[in-house]
């Protein structure tokens, strides 16, 4: 059994073609990215007793948030604890322990519904299930770029792609669970889990059995890396995680993570609200969860657009952009919302969850450039803290500042302006941290190995 996880087994043949790696990555990401439909669960979990309405013992929605805070946070914080165990097993074994924690999760979490036992539901979806999200993210990432090395950009599109997407699979797969599954007494919440938990274990280990990873020396043909280093931002040469950490490099690529995501993740978590008090009596509950809908869309795509397009005008230009049109747009946001035209409301915020998206898909491709392939995926999951940092932030920035606005007596519709500039700073912030990112120096960059075999299994030498 242990065999069939060897990182020698899944070294692709000669002649195999590339463009089957991004089915494996795109089944990965598109099953753990139903965390983003999880607020689907929210609102029937608070009638799991009164069935029709909230019952004395059911659950407060407030609480519910929380299991989406701490999935995040473990995410993050599995990738950048469990990064270099990573690169050192492979991509099977990781595809296949993400498969086992994330479907165990829902498992757990079912149980925890069954029982009414909101820390089992907290321990299930958000503890494990969060492990699984980190050791998910992460692998298929670095896999696809040492098949892609002449676009690293497009490559990591194509996997988190997935990510942005898996919320219009998710959400309506578990509508159609809980209704099929409800009953006078049962919401058919606890069985969706069951069922969901089942059905992307499958998917999952799918992209498991069929992952294979570019042998030691590969290049895609006409492939010259020498063109690609003539780029001062491109490194011609490697960067330990270890070592990447202890550079300034590292930590401003981090705070653009972060300051990007901070704001995105704002949005996304009051989308639905925002809109209806933006245009009160314009927009139903009905549109509403349309705008969400549209937004996970340009979530998506804007993965997939920006990180190709950061292929052709470089990283650093591509997130210059995110920074500097993100922060006119926040800027421009209370104006566009006295003007109360829907279509170019969800225009701007179309653009700016695009960015959000495209922040997460280019970063990989950035820290690839800066820091070479040899321990991408460690690197990788420790940038991912950013990421943890903003699911905290960004909506506890976002209710308290809609909080104070409406406790001053300022109406629902006007109560996100001022966040809104707040957000239009905070990508300031994250301009300035990324035009300091320079090259960086050599005295950070490994020594040459001495044989072929210090060179990681699956890694994509450079010469220069």
């Amino acid at each position: 059994m242990t065999g069939l996880f060897d990182k020698q087994r899944i070294v692709a043949k000669p002649g195999a073609s590339r463009w089957l790696a991004p089915p494996a990555a795109l089944a990965i990401h598109l099953c753990i990215g139903q965390v983003y439909s999880m607020s689907v669960f929210n609102l029937p979990m608070t009638r799991l007793l009164g069935i029709t309405t909230s019952a004395p013992g059911d659950w407060k929605l407030t609480w519910l948030a929380a299991i989406f805070s701490v999935a995040i946070v473990c995410l993050g914080l599995t990738a950048a604890v469990l990064g270099k165990w990573l690169e050192r097993v492979g991509p099977r074994r990781a595809m296949f322990t993400s498969a086992c924690c994330f479907s165990a999760g829902f498992l757990i979490a079912a149980l925890g519904v069954k029982l009414h036992f909101f820390p089992l539901v907290i321990l299930g979806y958000g503890v494990v299930g969060g492990i699984g999200l980190g050791i998910g993210y992460a692998s298929p990432v670095a896999t696809l770029m040492r098949w892609f090395p002449d676009r690293p950009g497009m490559a990591s599109g194509f996997a988190i792609m997935g990510f942005g997407g898996g919320a219009m699979i998710g959400s309506p797969l578990a509508l159609a669970l809980m209704h099929h599954f409800a009953s006078p007494t049962s919401l058919g919440v606890a069985e969706a889990f069951v069922v969901m938990g089942l059905l992307y274990f499958c998917v999952m280990m799918f992209g498991a059995a069929t992952v294979r990873v570019p042998a030691p020396g590969w290049a895609p043909a006409g492939y010259r890396p020498s063109a690609a280093t003539s780029n001062k931002m491109i490194t011609a040469g490697q960067v330990s995680a270890d070592e990447a950490i202890k550079t300034p490099q590292f930590w401003l690529v981090w705070a653009s993570l972060l300051l990007n995501t901070t704001a995105g993740i704002s949005i996304l978590e009051m989308a639905s609200p925002m809109i209806q008090e933006f245009f009160p009596g314009v927009i139903t509950a009905a549109a509403a969860a349309g705008f969400v809908g549209v937004l996970s869309l340009f979530n998506m795509g804007g993965r997939f657009f920006w990180s190709s397009l950061s292929d052709k005008i470089g990283r650093k230009a591509t997130f210059a952009t995110y920074f500097v049109l993100g922060t006119l747009l926040y800027a421009a946001v209370p104006s566009v919302g006295a003007t109360q035209s829907v279509l170019l409301f969800v225009a701007v915020f179309c653009i700016l969850i695009s960015m959000y998206g495209g922040g997460f898909s280019t970063s990989p491709a950035y820290l690839r450039d800066l820091f070479g392939t040899v321990q991408l995926g460690a690197i990788y999951g420790r940038l991912l803290t950013a990421w943890s940092v903003a699911g905290i932030v960004g909506p506890l920035l976002m209710n308290f500042m809609r909080q104070l606005q409406l406790s001053r007596g300022i109406p629902p519709s006007q109560a996100y302006n001022q966040t809104m500039y707040v957000l239009a700073g905070l990508l300031v912030l994250g301009f300035i941290a990324n035009v300091l990112v320079r090259p960086v120096a050599k005295g950070h960059l490994q020594k040459a190995p001495a044989n072929a075999r210090s060179v990681p299994q699956g890694a994509t030498p450079r010469t220069t």
